[in-house]
């Protein structure tokens, strides 16, 4: 690779770490069996833009593991791990990523349209073989999770939901950990699945073992917007109530490490920082530092790349608003953006492979 190429890739990705996972990295570099844990953040159609960085991970980098691999995420996060924990992770990462690029909406949104429309998607990249495959993996352990709702926001009245998801916004402005007040994790896994590997005591939790049969339900939960979508009830094995996008109280989900850990988390992500609750997006100061970040390693396009996408951002959900009646234009930009995340996955690869990894980490802040 010429060095004018090589630059530009170093400028194109972005490469933050906790404090240990950084002096690891300046003394080691970084290699697959450094790592423990793979982390999936909500976010929709941004995911798009780390595709082809996900693809990379999952069919090349990690490709010969033997050791097993614990992965957790939320709606988006929960969906692209379905798809990279199934026999070809490529080819179910393309499925995925063209189904969610093709939705088509038209008249008005409706909760029964969007969730509907979502079943859709994941028939087209998820079938019955395809869950087979990811619970008997030889070395990925799936875990994702959604919200059980409490109060208000267990109601199927849209105005009733509204009221709760502003009563919880208000709440949350005093303290994070009210959210336990309207919303409990629960947290559906591989039943191999080491559900101490992470420290999720900052809210109680339930554990939920995967099967064939409740799978396709708690991954539709793990990313069922409120208002805009259905909650999903009745999902086998799990308790009684409504279940909603797990991205609510774990938008970009990060726990500590168990104790005594001596490996790390590595986090693709299309932002260079960490927003632990939905309702934190616009709250600079909860952005996730310190020891939750300590064995942290995340990988993210930087803004110069960013500003050469398509209307120079990451795509979001809100395109299926701003070309409605246009799908063709947004189609064409969000396949746009996936193919120039290539960019990102080259640049990692070269990274670790190359060693550079070691002079181009920043420590998170």
């Amino acid at each position: 690779m010429n060095k004018a190429k090589n630059k530009s890739m170093e400028k194109d990705l972005v490469i933050l770490a906790g404090k240990s996972a950084y002096y690891h990295i300046r003394e080691n570099g970084l290699s697959e069996s450094d790592i423990r844990i793979v982390l999936g953040a909500s976010g929709a159609a941004k995911w798009l833009t780390i595709q082809a960085l996900d693809s990379v991970l999952f069919s090349q980098w990690f490709k010969d593991r033997k050791e097993p691999l614990y992965l957790f995420g939320t709606s988006v996060g929960a969906w692209k791990f379905a798809a990279v924990a199934q026999k070809d992770p490529r080819r179910a990462l393309d499925r995925l990523k063209d189904a969610y690029i093709h939705q088509s909406y038209r008249g008005l949104f409706t909760p029964a349209k969007v969730s509907g429309e979502s079943r859709r998607v994941m028939r087209l990249f998820l079938s019955g073989a395809g869950i087979d495959e990811v619970l008997s993996h030889p070395f990925i352990r799936i875990g994702f999770s959604a919200v059980k709702c409490k109060n208000v926001l267990a109601s199927h009245r849209h105005v009733v939901q509204g009221a709760g998801i502003w009563s919880a916004f208000e709440l949350n402005l005093l303290s994070r950990k009210l959210q336990g007040l309207y919303f409990e994790r629960t947290m559906f896994h591989d039943p191999r699945y080491d559900t101490a590997v992470m420290d999720m005591t900052d809210f109680r939790t339930g554990f939920i073992a995967l099967t064939p049969l409740n799978f396709s339900k708690a991954l539709l939960a793990s990313g069922s917007i409120p208002l805009l979508m259905e909650g999903v009830t009745g999902i086998p094995g799990s308790p009684e109530g409504v279940f909603r996008d797990g991205g609510l109280l774990d938008y970009h989900p990060v726990f500590p490490m168990k104790p005594g850990s001596e490996k790390f988390i590595l986090y693709p992500h299309f932002y260079p920082y960490l927003v632990p609750g939905w309702f934190d997006k616009k709250l600079t100061g909860r952005r996730a530092h310190g020891s939750l970040v300590d064995r942290v390693i995340l990988v993210a396009p930087s803004p110069e790349f960013v500003a050469r996408l398509p209307f120079g951002r990451i795509p979001d959900r809100q395109d299926f608003i701003r070309f409605k009646k246009k799908d063709g234009e947004r189609i064409q930009a969000w396949q746009k953006a996936a193919e120039m995340g290539r960019i990102l996955a080259d640049a990692f690869m070269e990274a670790v492979d190359g060693g550079c990894i070691k002079d181009r980490v920043r420590m998170i802040s």
